[in-house]
């Protein structure tokens, strides 16, 4: 693995484990304010980064390269509503998207094409990561400050579980 590759690698494992940092930050916000299906969903949420973080970790040691864990951000704790948590939360994932974009130009550019097939999971995986924040997004704008259609809201997501760990 080429150095400037290994680096953008440990560049963005750190922005994967910032991501588990942010939702579970988010999920205490909403623990705080009594949306428990919005924790739930938000602490399910932040285990699914940090695993995001751990492939990264597995593929630089699988290429023989080294791990340098980064220093991680303290992520926000209060948001004005359940809104603005879900929005930067799309917000992130926007951003998240156009880093892995990034990597998969790098790993062009170097033609790893190792690097290329690994980051072809997180390119689809963004695109669902999106479109799910982005549909809650929606959902909160269309129900405003009904309490009732935030219960409803709440009550669906705290409906999520876990994915399945991958076999193997």
């Amino acid at each position: 693995m080429k150095k400037d590759m290994e680096k953008a690698f440990n560049d963005h494992l750190n922005a994967e484990f910032f991501s588990a940092y942010l939702y579970l930050s988010m999920a205490n916000y909403f623990a705080a304010v009594n949306l428990d299906g919005m924790a739930a969903w938000m602490r399910v949420q932040s285990e699914e980064e940090r695993a995001h973080g751990m492939k990264f970790v597995d593929f630089i040691n699988d290429r023989d390269g080294r791990v340098a864990l980064q220093k991680i951000d303290q992520p926000p704790v209060e948001w004005e509503s359940p809104l603005a948590a879900f929005q930067e939360a799309y917000e992130h994932e926007c951003s998240i998207s156009a880093k892995i974009n990034q990597l998969v130009d790098l790993s062009n550019k170097h033609s790893d094409h190792a690097a290329h097939n690994f980051l072809q999971w997180f390119v689809s995986e963004q695109v669902e990561e999106e479109a799910t924040a982005l549909r809650i997004v929606e959902q909160l704008k269309r129900v405003g400050d009904n309490a009732v259609g935030l219960m409803i809201i709440d009550q669906q997501l705290g409906a999520r579980t876990p994915a399945a760990a991958p076999a193997g």
